[in-house]
């Protein structure tokens, strides 16, 4: 019988995915039957030791560390992916944050009206052009081999609106969320589908301020849990669960959508 989420010879290209999402998004694929799962990180040592986790899996990990706000070295990964395997059939753009920011950069709390335009380039470019440059650069393998699956992971914070430091971050993130639905229309008709995930506040280096102090302090974690319906922070697993689906041929028939996975911190018909 055939396994509803099998992945078996596929190839998989995850961004951001030396740790955190990224990194359980790459297992879970393994897992599942996944041939070979590249893994794109800023920091090499980060890739390299996701990448070595992939292969004991039983996959053929490989370690791709790149800064993807770059053209170049976009253009660069797709290259050798089209020449060592014909291109990839499933492109996870999980990289986001303030790309090579310290973690904790999500809750700071400089108002937008106190920045400045080169303070926005850090979000722009790992939550907005980052998308575009990988689906630029890989999706026309897709379109030739007329089969793919794009999933691009946003936040709550393009759904909904966050102030401070997010507001900037809000915008990339529906930017993209709304790139993903053009590309989905133009990709339909080669059979490739376009996703978005949106994330609420996952244990993740970017939040693990507030987990940290959550776990410290019952007041505290009451307080930042106060719009969640369920009251815990998400765990990687929760939204790699449904990326895994997302990429499966078992979601075929879903393309254009934006799927919350959230606690029920927003909610939507």
């Amino acid at each position: 019988m055939t396994k509803l989420l099998d992945l078996t010879g596929k190839v998989a290209f995850i961004t951001g995915a030396g740790q955190g999402v990224g990194r359980q998004i790459g297992i879970f694929m393994a897992e599942h039957g996944a041939k070979t799962v590249i893994i794109n990180d800023i920091v090499a040592e980060r890739a390299e030791l996701v990448a070595s986790e992939i292969s004991s899996i039983g996959a053929q990990g490989i370690a791709a560390p790149a800064d993807i706000t770059v053209w170049d070295n976009v253009k660069k990964l797709a290259d050798d992916a089209k020449r060592d395997f014909g291109g990839v059939d499933i492109l996870v753009n999980n990289a986001g944050n303030a790309g090579t920011e310290t973690p904790g950069a999500l809750v700071a709390r400089e108002a937008f009206l106190e920045t400045n335009p080169k303070d926005w380039e850090k979000w722009i470019g790992i939550n907005y052009y980052s998308p575009m440059f990988t689906c630029r650069a890989f999706g026309p393998h897709m379109k030739e081999k007329r089969y793919g699956r794009i999933i691009n992971i946003i936040s709550d914070a393009g759904r909904v609106g966050e102030p401070f430091t997010l507001v900037v971050y809000s915008g990339a993130k529906a930017g993209t969320a709304g790139f993903t639905r053009g590309l989905a229309k133009e990709m339909g008709r080669y059979h490739v589908t376009a996703n978005c995930v949106a994330l609420g506040a996952t244990n993740t280096p970017a939040v693990s301020i507030l987990v940290d102090a959550a776990r410290e302090d019952p007041e505290f974690a009451k307080k930042a849990l106060s719009n969640y319906v369920i009251k815990r922070f998400g765990e990687p697993s929760d939204p790699a669960a449904l990326v895994l689906f997302l990429a499966s041929d078992a979601a075929s028939w879903i393309t254009g959508q934006t799927f919350p996975v959230n606690g029920g911190y927003s909610m939507t018909m």
